[in-house]
């Protein structure tokens, strides 16, 4: 090995080791606990959580607090912390369509992760992940980004959505890293480790805008609200024919609609090829999904779709998605 590589070596193993010693004491490892009908406490599941503030909030995946499929009400447990502290802890809002959950513990003192921004990565840089795997506590892993923006399924209530701009890297998750820190190299935590993809791929919920909205919201109403129009579709090519007049990107083809919906309320028919909403293009139902934000609930939006090739313009009324029930899309 020459001096050079020597001196890189060093620079990297100095870099994980001060993202280490930093940001251990801003994970917890957080048991969920339940009560038997004899009385006792049992453990229930594990996981990791992240520092948000010192007077005791926590930031998790929300798959980690969720109960079984029969009852999934977020569940309550205790935080343990590098220091030997063990807080309960109870959930102040999860939304399994972003994977976030936010905890309070009973105690304050904590110290809080710096937050960074996921948009600001690069592929092949260098990123850490801490957690509680296998329920060791503080285990530390260190990789590269391998990809960005791919995208996870969620499904909460009947919802189906995909979160996107998620981060995969290679820095090795097992079960138990879930809701724990992925940071960069100045100690700034830009993931929430949610998944294992396969071996050797992880995925973690980017910190930015759009996650950043979503804590907040948690936060302070215990709930976030998104629009919902109620459709389910694909994204495909626009008719040769229509692309003169919209372009080459592809549109949303409209697969159900569910019955009384603000879609089915719309006249928005099975077929039809969705372009445009409230002069925004719509070329994929991700484009639709970041559009549906809380902004635009009770709106009337001019819809733009396609149908028997001819452009049809529809009023459309989002609803808030919390309202519902049975959800299509």
């Amino acid at each position: 090995m020459t001096a050079g590589d020597a001196a890189a070596l060093d620079a990297y193993s100095a870099a994980v080791v001060e993202v280490a010693e930093k940001l251990a004491p801003s994970v917890a490892n957080l048991r969920l606990v339940a009560r038997r009908r004899d009385g006792r406490l049992v453990t229930t599941g594990a996981g990791s959580a992240i520092v948000l503030s010192s007077d005791g909030l926590l930031l998790t995946s929300a798959h980690v607090v969720a109960g079984p499929p029969a009852d999934p009400a977020p569940r309550d447990g205790v935080a343990s912390f590098t220091d030997g502290r063990e807080l309960p802890f109870d959930v102040v809002g999860a939304d399994p369509l972003s994977e976030l959950a936010v905890l309070r513990t009973h105690d304050g003192g904590l110290t809080p992760a710096e937050l960074g921004d996921a948009a600001d990565l690069r592929v092949g840089q260098l990123v850490v992940a801490i957690g509680n795997p296998n329920g060791f506590a503080g285990s530390v892993t260190a990789g590269v980004v391998s990809a960005l923006g791919r995208s996870l399924p969620a499904r909460g209530n009947g919802i189906r959505r995909m979160i996107s701009d998620v981060i995969q890297t290679d820095a090795a998750l097992n079960p138990g890293n879930s809701g724990g820190a992925l940071a960069d190299s100045r100690c700034r935590v830009v993931g929430v480790n949610t998944a294992v993809a396969g071996v050797g791929l992880g995925l973690a919920v980017p910190i930015n805008s759009a996650t950043r909205a979503i804590i907040g919201a948690l936060i302070s109403e215990g709930r976030v609200r998104r629009a919902y129009v109620g459709i389910a579709g694909s994204a495909r090519p626009l008719p040769p024919e229509a692309r003169q007049a919209w372009g080459p990107a592809d549109c949303v083809e409209l697969i159900e609609i569910t019955p009384g919906s603000p879609a089915a309320r719309a006249g928005l028919h099975p077929a039809d090829l969705l372009v445009e909403i409230a002069g925004r293009r719509v070329a994929s139902i991700s484009d639709l999904q970041r559009f549906l934000h809380e902004d635009v609930i009770g709106l009337r939006l001019t819809t733009i779709v396609l149908r028997d090739g001819r452009e049809r313009r529809l009023q459309l009324v989002p609803a808030d998605l919390t309202d519902q029930q049975e959800i299509a899309a």
